[in-house]
């Protein structure tokens, strides 16, 4: 098969673009520009649109990648887990902060960027086409668009709110050409959250209410832009768009079986992940064997493991107790698998309805309607706790969003990217990596929220191909 070089990613190619009618991710190869020839019928539209999604599921994207990738990087650069001894020491450069422009995210920025080029595609072929499906189309490749370039920005740029010069500083190269060749420069932060809020309110606008499994609809890219909303700094924009989803949270008894898969409840945009489309082993991001014989990558913090209180049910929906050759561990249970399975199969949850509330908090919050933020804080933990807290106000009310946003979504995607928006520095207590708080604590666990760490740097590689890339500060 021919290869090519997208320059921006270093990209050695772009196989697998299509999927077939038959099965949603099931993919047919590809290397080059395709011809009108293979945008021509509504269902071959169809077939790209899933071909785009099919990327999400790649090594360095969401998925299991050693290196690193957005199912487990927030959480490995954060304060949510302990590097486990027992392990393979998978992503250490990132848990100890070792990483440099010949040890960064490479796989992760090549795969999103696969994402963005498959989307440019359809949208430029969509441009000829009218088919009824077209706004839906157009709508979710944006969205799709914005999604990659949102993990991007987040990982290789600093967030608007963290800094006072944080809108001037490096963002990254926003592509909306379907032209593996171009060489862009990186925008601004700023320029890159204004594109992607571009791309989403377009989405929002023309994207159909619900689409089918795999797929993003009308509340999934509301969630999505009321985050990005929240990143910078937009606090009435946030609360409006989160206003605007009306996927209902998970109940309390429905949590459980989220995470075994036994339930749908309160997720808003998942990709089925089972044979023989998928069936990929994302658990092995956090351990391999079963919960009585574990080798555990990473475990749940000691520190984070007794934040959730007795009567928390993410506790057991999150974590569980692990052991192996008579030593115990507090295993991390998300990805772990299926219910009476420990394959790590189970299917890629991206948006939850719950954000949208925990967005509308911190958002009331900052705008100074406690009342408003509160009342949405306790539109989860009803149905999280027995007996839930309530009634904070002022930092004591602050803190408590935070902390619940910490206790929803750990080990999903979002510690340190919600850390780092903040201001606040990465505090690992210095415990150990068994159940008790014994064992090896983490290497580092410090980093100053000042650091320079905190934007990843662009990989060598990709410097070497696009000469219009600029490095950031202190690589």
């Amino acid at each position: 098969m021919k290869r090519f070089k997208i320059n921006i990613s270093v990209i050695l190619t772009m196989a697998m673009l299509f999927t077939s009618c038959e099965a949603d991710l099931e993919q047919l190869p590809f290397d080059e520009f395709a011809t009108e020839n293979a945008f021509t019928t509504a269902q071959d539209f169809e077939n790209a649109i899933r071909g785009a999604y099919s990327a999400l599921t790649r090594g360095g994207f969401y998925g299991s990648s050693d290196q690193g990738s957005m199912l487990s990087a927030p959480d490995v650069l954060a304060d949510n887990v302990t590097l486990a001894q027992a392990g393979r020491f998978t992503k250490r450069n990132l848990h100890d902060y070792l990483y440099n422009p010949n040890s960064t995210l490479l796989t992760l920025y090549n795969d999103v960027y696969t994402t963005v080029f498959r989307t440019n595609q359809i949208l430029f072929f969509a441009e000829s086409f009218e088919g009824e499906s077209r706004d839906n189309i157009i709508a979710e490749a944006k969205a799709l668009r914005a999604l990659a370039h949102f993990n991007l920005v987040t990982l290789f740029g600093k967030i608007p709110t963290q800094s006072g010069d944080a809108g001037s500083s490096l963002g990254v190269a926003y592509v909306m050409q379907a032209d593996p060749n171009i060489e862009p420069e990186r925008l601004s932060v700023a320029e890159t959250y204004r594109l992607i809020v571009d791309d989403l309110e377009d989405a929002k606008s023309k994207i159909n209410d619900t689409n089918p499994a795999g797929r993003m609809g009308k509340d999934a890219v509301r969630i999505l832009l009321s985050r990005a909303y929240l990143y910078m700094g937009q606090w009435q924009n946030a609360v409006n768009t989160a206003n605007e989803v009306s996927a209902p949270l998970a109940s309390r008894e429905d949590v459980v079986g989220v995470w075994e898969d036994s339930s749908r409840s309160g997720l808003v945009f998942y990709i089925p992940n089972v044979d023989p489309i998928l069936g990929n082993s994302i658990g092995i991001a956090w351990s391999q064997g079963s919960m009585n014989s574990l080798i555990p990558e990473y475990v749940a913090s000691f520190e984070l493991y007794n934040l959730y209180a007795d009567d928390d049910i993410r506790k057991e929906a999150y974590t569980f107790e692990g052991a192996s050759s008579g030593t115990q561990y507090n295993g991390i249970k998300k990805l772990f698998g299926r219910a009476g399975q420990s394959n790590g199969e189970v299917d890629y949850k991206i948006l939850r309805a719950a954000e949208a509330e925990l967005n509308k908090a911190e958002a009331y919050f900052n705008i100074g309607n406690e009342s408003a933020a509160r009342q949405a804080l306790d539109q989860v933990r009803s149905r999280r706790y027995t007996n839930p807290p309530s009634g904070e106000t002022g930092t004591a009310l602050r803190d408590a969003i935070r902390l619940e946003r910490r206790l929803e979504f750990a080990f999903e995607y979002q510690r340190f990217f919600d850390l780092k928006r903040w201001g606040l520095a990465v505090n690992r207590g210095n415990t150990g990596d068994q159940a008790d708080g014994s064992g090896t604590p983490s290497n580092i666990l410090n980093l100053p929220a000042n650091s320079n760490r905190f934007q990843l740097p662009i990989a060598q590689e990709s410097l070497d191909a696009n000469p219009n890339l600029r490095q950031n500060p202190g690589y």
